[in-house]
């Protein structure tokens, strides 16, 4: 009889590769109402890690390199916090944080959205690293219901396959990498 999980070197070698993905949405917004909306802990929680079934039941930012933030959820009755640390803030151009979150147990990722004007409104970009490649798919999917999030919150157009045309056509870029050393992390 043949165990329900075995690893094979194949296997450990997927598990420790380290993958990044790239995630673009153009919004009919000015670029520091939607920079704005990643800081206010406000409007934060209605659209950044939530979902229309899973609202943000708490949220803390400190907006500053150095600070920290926490989106706390219940998901089905069990308490679950996602939360970092800011590493640049470029106002109304750009924001990276280090993100820990139980969608991802294993690792301490990062997280760079930059901000680029574009007629009518800005292209957001995001790009996170350092995910496990086995995770790296269902960070993509979950990022892109994110951003959609952040639009509706707004309450203004947005549009991923205009962003994805004026920018580049989105990709999944998976490397190997053991691992990735805190200074390169926190940059």
């Amino acid at each position: 009889m043949k165990p329900a999980f075995h690893s094979t070197p194949r296997d450990a070698a997927a598990m420790t590769a380290s993958a990044t993905i790239r995630v673009a949405r153009r919004y009919d917004a000015p670029m520091a109402q939607v920079f704005g909306a990643w800081l206010d802990p406000a409007v934060a929680r209605l659209w950044l890690f939530a979902t229309v079934a899973r609202p943000m039941r708490d949220s803390a930012i400190d907006a500053r390199v150095g600070g920290r933030y926490r989106f706390v959820e219940d998901r089905d009755g069990r308490i679950v916090e996602h939360c970092g640390e800011y590493a640049a803030i470029v106002p109304a151009r750009r924001l990276v944080f280090s993100l820990a979150s139980p969608d991802v147990p294993e690792a301490v990722t990062r997280v760079r959205a930059e901000f680029a004007p574009v007629a009518s409104g800005c292209v957001v970009t995001l790009s996170h690293t350092g995910l496990p490649a086995s995770r790296a798919r269902q960070a993509r999917a979950r990022w892109t219901g994110i951003l959609y999030g952040l639009g509706a919150t707004l309450g203004v157009r947005h549009d991923a396959a205009r962003a994805a045309q004026s920018l580049y056509s989105p990709r999944l870029v998976t490397e190997r990498n053991h691992a990735i050393p805190a200074d390169v992390l926190f940059r």
